[in-house]
């Protein structure tokens, strides 16, 4: 993929994905061309190749490899400008580049904000927060807060359930002028567990049965106070931010 990863599966056919990013320029889309003429070279089927480039000069070069080339603007962008009744201006870099300086600094912001708001260090911040992830330890907050930060704008806190707010089996009293705010992460026991071991192996802290009783309990929690919670076990992080931001009905930031 020369551009972002893109993987499709096809019945009895594997695939191996390989991401090309940054080609801007033509020593860049030969380097390019080397490693997919290799890649030809070590397979029986001609590598795939998805493309996103826009300047005209470095796809010709990409197209002169060994690879079948499929253009994402050969196949959008004619019916897209036929269908709008005008002309794409390609423009490099307006996905992840700065763009407009305020857009980009709403992006900043939310992910100073993520970070100075982790793990419930600044409970006082949390009037200013657009949502507020809780869960036990390793079930995601962190990552999540941070991509919803990077991507949306959003600012996300984040607060982890302790053991004694566990044992109290009610939602703690300083998350409860923000429980409109909250949204519960949980996860397969097991996976907690081999996540926790990474971190801290042969402890009462992974242990399985420390971490059934974790999510059990919070579980439990989150229906009796009816927050909305999604299991993070086996799904990306961009999939957990995005269900997210459909459940919580929060709103993409495009400018502050």
């Amino acid at each position: 993929m020369l551009g972002h990863g893109l993987l499709t599966q096809f019945e009895g056919v594997e695939f191996e994905q390989s991401i090309l990013p940054f080609i801007d320029s033509p020593e860049a889309a030969q380097r390019a061309v080397d490693k997919i003429n290799q890649a030809a070279q070590q397979h029986v089927c001609r590598p795939l190749l998805f493309s996103t480039l826009i300047d005209t000069e470095l796809r010709e070069i990409i197209d002169k490899s060994d690879g079948v080339l499929f253009d994402f603007f050969d196949t959008f962008i004619s019916p897209l400008e036929s269908e709008l009744k005008t002309k794409a201006k390609s423009v490099l870099g307006r996905s992840h580049g700065m763009g407009v300086y305020t857009s980009y600094k709403a992006r900043i912001d939310a992910v100073n904000y993520a970070l100075v708001n982790d793990d419930g260090a600044a409970i006082n911040n949390y009037k200013s927060a657009e949502i507020i992830l809780i869960g036990v330890s390793r079930s995601g907050k962190t990552p999540t807060c941070l991509y919803l930060a990077l991507q949306y704008r959003i600012m996300a806190a984040n607060y982890p359930l302790t053991e004694e707010d566990l044992e109290s089996s009610i939602l703690p009293k300083l998350l409860e002028p923000y429980q409109d705010k909250l949204f519960g992460l949980t996860i397969n026991p097991m996976r907690l567990h081999q996540i926790r071991e990474e971190r801290r192996s042969n402890s009462r802290y992974s242990s399985l049965h420390q971490c059934e009783y974790e999510v059990k309990t919070a579980e439990k929690m989150y229906h009796r106070q009816r927050i909305p919670f999604l299991d993070t076990s086996s799904v990306s992080i961009e999939e957990i931010a995005t269900t997210i931001m459909q459940q919580s009905g929060l709103r993409r930031h495009l400018h502050r």
